[in-house]
């Protein structure tokens, strides 16, 4: 029996492919900064939206009502990629009841991860995650901080050939990995690849962003507020003067577009629990981005607060 959640992903489904594979929230807005997807040159909003811990909210309805909110806010803002795991809990199971709710299913770039040991338990998760969504094939499946990788990548790749997803990648986060993480990605044909980079952790302007760079792999940064670690430091702190120059109206947006102005990021995922919160983030994918020069500012800013 067709569940309503499966009819609006089936009823979704095909209107995205009447409408080139995706419908935007709104109309198409020229003023928000895309970034392009190297692999195919599809071009996404340079913010998307975590899910880790904010979206872990149970049964709870009201927790639910708040996030329904914040991932419309997300839409109405120019947003479309939404990164989640089965590692976070009820987040997917969230995400898929949001979706039904807005009627977000052909606005959303969804993206999730596989994180188990084994081939068959691996297979057995992206299909839970599927059902939890409610979407017909996601559009990024990640190998979550490598956990079994080569296994992963495997079922991955037969996956895109077969169509059953569009795009693959693995990931990692506080700065871990690094070393095999470069391995995979010159080894691998992999569309994205997702780890930390923030105005406090840029170790990855090493090698990986170089990396990512010359093998034509697009880049997701996670935790670009160092899980809000950031804005304590600044707290009680202003905005440069300059800082209207790239058109940064708070700490939120002057953080995300130090990160989306690399030419090597194709989209940051903050997490919140709020709308003002989405609200102040999806303020950094409009106006200017710094070039060179300001991104030096910026660092030399905070790191002297």
């Amino acid at each position: 029996m067709l569940t309503r959640r499966g009819f609006l992903a089936t009823l979704g489904a095909f209107a995205g492919l009447a409408l080139g594979g995706r419908r935007a929230w709104a109309s198409e807005d020229e003023s928000l900064f895309r970034r392009p997807i190297p692999s195919t040159g599809e071009r996404i909003p340079a913010i998307g939206m975590g899910t880790w811990i904010t979206f872990n909210v149970g049964p709870d309805a009201g927790a639910r009502a708040v996030r329904r909110d914040i991932l419309r806010t997300f839409f109405e803002r120019g947003g479309t990629l939404v990164d989640s795991s089965p590692m976070y809990g009820a987040s997917e199971a969230v995400v898929g009841d949001c979706l039904v709710q807005i009627d977000g299913f052909n606005t959303v770039f969804s993206a999730t991860k596989v994180w188990t040991r084994g081939r068959d338990y691996g297979v057995e998760q992206m299909e839970t995650s599927e059902r939890l969504w409610g979407v017909p094939r996601f559009d990024l499946l990640q190998v979550h901080n490598l956990l079994d990788w080569r296994v992963h990548l495997e079922t991955l790749q037969a996956w895109k050939a077969a169509g059953r997803v569009r795009y693959i990648g693995v990931t990692t986060s506080h700065g871990r990995r690094h070393d095999l993480l470069e391995q995979v990605m010159t080894d691998w044909p992999l569309d994205f690849v997702q780890f930390t980079y923030n105005i406090r952790d840029r170790r990855a302007e090493a090698r990986l962003l170089p990396l990512a760079r010359e093998r034509g792999i697009a880049v997701i940064a996670n935790r670009p507020f160092a899980g809000g670690e950031l804005f304590d430091v600044v707290a009680g702190q202003p905005l440069p003067v300059w800082a209207a120059d790239i058109d940064c109206a708070n700490w939120a947006q002057f953080f995300l577009k130090f990160i989306i102005s690399d030419p090597a990021v194709t989209c940051a995922i903050p997490a919140t629990s709020r709308v003002d919160h989405m609200l102040e983030n999806m303020g950094g994918l409009r106006g200017r981005m710094p070039d060179a020069a300001e991104r030096d500012r910026m660092t030399a800013y905070f790191g002297a607060i």
